[in-house]
C-alpha cells in the first residue's frame, strides 16, 4: 500500500506485513560519443521509441556495472564497435521521466562495425553530415555539441539542461 514511511516526506510503497519499502528511483542511461579520424558514431534506431532516428551509442546501466563498463558494452550492443573511454562528456538529467544520463567521450580501437539488434542502421560522419534534424533525442544534441566543446574533467561543472 502507499504511504509515508516514518522518517520519510513522501508516499512510497510499503508492505503492511513486513514493512518493506519499494523506492522507485531515477533510471540511469550510459553511453558515449564514439569517434574514429573525427567521425562520428551514429546508429539508426531499429527499436521504439523514435525508431528510425540517429542516435549515440547509449542506453539502460545495468546492476553491476559502471558508467564506462556500460557505455563500451552498449557501443557494442548497437554498433558492434569496441571503444576505449577517455572522459566524461557530462551529466544531463531529465526529472520528468526520472532518468539521468552519464555520457562518455570515447574513440574507437578500429573503423569495424556493423549495426547490433537494436540499430537498423550505423555510420560514420563528419560533423557537418550528422542529421541534425533526425536526432532521436534533445540528449544526442547535447552529447554531441558538449564533446565538440570540449566536455570533460577539465572544463567539467554541470551544465544547465537545455530546455
Amino acid at each position: 500500500m502507499k504511504t509515508v514511511p516514518p522518517g520519510d516526506d513522501r508516499e512510497r510503497l510499503v508492505c503492511p506485513d513486513c514493512g518493506y519499502i519499494a523506492y522507485d528511483n531515477p533510471k540511469i542511461i550510459t553511453g558515449a560519443v564514439c569517434v574514429w579520424q573525427e567521425k562520428f558514431l551514429i546508429c539508426r534506431r531499429a527499436i521504439p521509441p523514435r525508431k528510425g532516428f540517429w542516435t549515440i551509442p547509449a542506453g539502460f546501466l545495468e546492476l553491476g556495472e559502471t558508467t564506462a563498463e556500460g557505455a563500451r558494452r552498449e557501443a557494442w550492443e548497437e554498433a558492434r564497435a569496441e571503444i576505449e573511454i577517455d572522459g566524461l562528456i557530462g551529466f544531463y538529467a531529465i526529472p520528468r521521466i526520472s532518468q539521468v544520463y552519464v555520457i562518455h567521450r570515447a574513440r574507437m580501437t578500429s573503423a569495424d562495425f556493423a549495426p547490433g539488434p537494436e540499430s537498423e542502421d550505423v555510420v560514420l560522419a563528419g560533423w557537418e553530415d550528422i542529421p541534425w534534424d533526425d536526432l532521436a533525442f534533445p540528449s544526442v544534441t547535447w552529447a554531441l555539441e558538449r564533446y565538440r566543446d570540449g566536455g570533460g574533467p577539465d572544463i567539467f561543472q554541470a551544465p544547465p539542461n537545455p530546455l
